[in-house]
């Protein structure tokens, strides 16, 4: 999210709508130069593959202000009863107009339309006026996360075996503290950089269509994750100059462990997964927590400099 929150006496002055393709240039004016020391804003590179078909369980919405696209911000469904919120952008000569609110209350209307008993968002930790737009919307803290990023290796160590065995990963799971300290949370399988909550059946599901570990200690369960997906990102998004450049990303949407041992095989596990799908880097969320980050380093495995937030709100109350 980027700034501008609350309501004025100007808001008969927005329109809420549906985006389009041709508000293209009206969104990249506002948002190609937002956060430009960090790599810049995604919303320009991804805008039409973005927007959604009649059939997808999302909308994009844009705000107009005295009829010039003046915000955006996408909902979508990632489960029957949790929505995700992304993208939210107000052009800098409307910021504190009101926009974002009613982009926000379109998002929640359409939401609860289907069936939604809770919004979800994701704010990086260095955007201070992102966080405070949040909560003046009515989203209050949720957890914290940050990545790992262990090397795709054929061959990496790991010192307790690691089965591919769904109801022990589940099992490891649902008793683990890293699951109390994300909120039960995992990146979606429906979306790139939504979070949801697990279920059962989702261990299954990536034990048939991705791949899901349980390390398997002489003391018993000792750590669980699953994939989510493989992606083709471009090498411009982490510094590269030549644009036409991409990599293989395995996407691994938890990773719990009882200690730095099975932090080890966890990551190998991951490690040679990630090698088999000729994958060149990995990321895999881990809990924000002294513990689990210096684990993790501790292990070997490279960290992102920086946590993720997620915010939500619950849209029974909020109606």
């Amino acid at each position: 999210m980027s700034a501008g929150h609350g309501r004025s006496a100007s808001d008969d002055r927005i329109e809420i709508r549906r985006a389009r393709h041709d508000d293209y240039d009206a969104v990249v004016d506002f948002t190609n130069d937002l956060w430009s020391d960090r790599g810049g804003d995604y919303i320009p590179r991804i805008y039409h593959e973005w927007l959604e078909d009649d059939d997808e369980p999302k909308k994009t919405f844009v705000a107009e202000l005295d009829g010039e696209v003046a915000g955006i911000v996408q909902g979508v469904m990632v489960s029957t009863d949790e929505a995700w919120f992304q993208g939210m952008r107000v052009a800098p000569d409307a910021r504190r107009r009101g926009v974002s609110g009613r982009l926000n209350e379109a998002c929640f209307e359409w939401a609860r339309e289907r069936g939604a008993t809770v919004g979800r968002i994701m704010v990086f930790s260095w955007n201070t006026a992102g966080l405070g737009a949040a909560r003046a919307s009515g989203f209050d803290p949720s957890m914290e996360f940050r990545f790992a990023h262990p090397a795709p290796d054929p061959e990496a160590r790991r010192p307790a075996p690691v089965s591919n065995d769904p109801a022990a990963a589940w099992r490891y799971w649902t008793h683990s503290d890293a699951r109390t300290r994300l909120d039960g949370l995992g990146l979606a399988p429906e979306e790139t950089w939504a979070v949801r909550e697990l279920t059962r059946d989702d261990f299954d599901r990536f034990a048939d269509e991705s791949s899901v570990f349980a390390v398997e200690s002489v003391d018993g369960l000792a750590g669980a994750a699953y994939r989510t997906r493989t992606v083709e990102r471009s090498a411009a998004d982490d510094g590269d100059t030549d644009g036409d450049a991409t990599e293989t990303w395995a996407e691994y949407g938890v990773a719990a462990w009882a200690d730095v041992d099975a932090a080890r095989s966890l990551f190998g596990a991951i490690a040679r997964d990630a090698a088999t799908l000729g994958a060149d880097r990995t990321r895999v969320l881990i809990p924000e927590t002294v513990g689990y980050v210096s684990d993790a380093t501790y292990a070997g495995a490279d960290v992102s400099d920086e946590p993720d937030f997620v915010l939500g709100i619950d849209l029974v109350a909020d109606a």
